[in-house]
């Protein structure tokens, strides 16, 4: 009867130890991530060679042993370029989501940390009144209008996605603020007379970050799809970067007759966003799981 009734017990710690365990997309997702900071940090261990150099002897090479990927109409190796392009896209990426983050993390306090003083109330209804004007806008037409009064380029691109995904991190990070500040423990410190400044940072604002670490790892492949996006208008990195994005700008016009330089950069760019998702979204059930 002892062993019987621990049974149902045991079972339920089971349960609950099996959220916490990595399922396998998540350490695919990891293992894909790994890899492709490792492209973006040290190129040369992967493709060892000059993603510029031309060869137009070789120009439009199917993939073969050696070329993997092919080549393009100048003869380079289109799986050198897509490994020493990796850092340019991921750099682009992960700048533009901490500007992203920064920004939203800056409006979303702003916004939710007023309490119900009148200038708090105020910075509030703007920052909201903000956000809903920006969110009428798809964030890569957002990306548009920035690059609009910017002028392309890799910098502009990277500044333009960051300020289109600001608006999100915004939304997120108010409503967490809101939360915790109506939560006990900062009632508490505000009875004890706790300075407001060191109830945002001692209490506020550790509690209501912890969901912008899981959407910064989404909002990563967000930011990468959209700064191939603006390359691929032309209005990122200029050709001849090793940018997937231009790459596959430049390969547009031969894809009939040179599928391989469009495909591979833009399993670069599938692969990097989807492994990014899963791993948020794997990071996200752990939080809730642990919550």
């Amino acid at each position: 009867m002892t062993v019987l009734a621990e049974l149902p017990r045991r079972r339920g710690r089971e349960r609950a130890g099996g959220g916490s365990r990595v399922r396998p997309p998540e350490a695919v997702a990891a293992i894909v991530l790994t890899l492709v900071v490792l492209a973006a940090v040290a190129p040369q261990l992967l493709a060892p060679g000059d993603p510029l150099a031309i060869s137009p002897a070789d120009a439009f090479a199917p993939p073969s042993l050696t070329h993997p990927f092919g080549t393009d109409e100048s003869g380079r190796g289109i799986w050198t370029r897509v490994i020493h392009g990796t850092g340019a896209s991921l750099s682009i990426g992960a700048v533009a989501t901490l500007i992203g983050t920064g920004l939203g993390v800056a409006l979303g306090v702003a916004a939710g940390f007023g309490g119900g003083r009148l200038p708090g109330r105020l910075a509030d209804a703007g920052v909201s009144r903000l956000l809903e004007v920006l969110f009428a806008l798809p964030g890569l037409l957002l990306a548009l209008v920035v690059i609009a009064f910017t002028g392309p380029g890799a910098v502009p691109a990277t500044i333009a996605v960051g300020l289109a995904t600001a608006p999100g991190y915004a939304r997120i990070v108010r409503s967490q603020v809101v939360r915790v500040r109506r939560s006990a423990m900062v009632e508490a410190a505000v009875v004890l007379g706790r300075r407001p400044g060191t109830v945002l940072l001692r209490h506020v604002l550790p509690n209501a970050l912890a969901p912008v670490v899981v959407l910064a790892t989404l909002g990563l492949g967000q930011a990468v799809v959209w700064a191939s996006s603006l390359s691929y208008l032309g209005l990122g990195a200029p050709p001849p970067a090793p940018e997937w994005g231009a790459m596959l700008s430049a390969g547009r016009t031969y894809s009939t007759t040179a599928w391989w330089m469009t495909v591979f950069p833009g399993l670069a760019v599938v692969v990097t966003a989807a492994a990014a998702t899963v791993l948020g979204r794997g990071l996200a059930r752990r939080g809730r799981d642990s919550s």
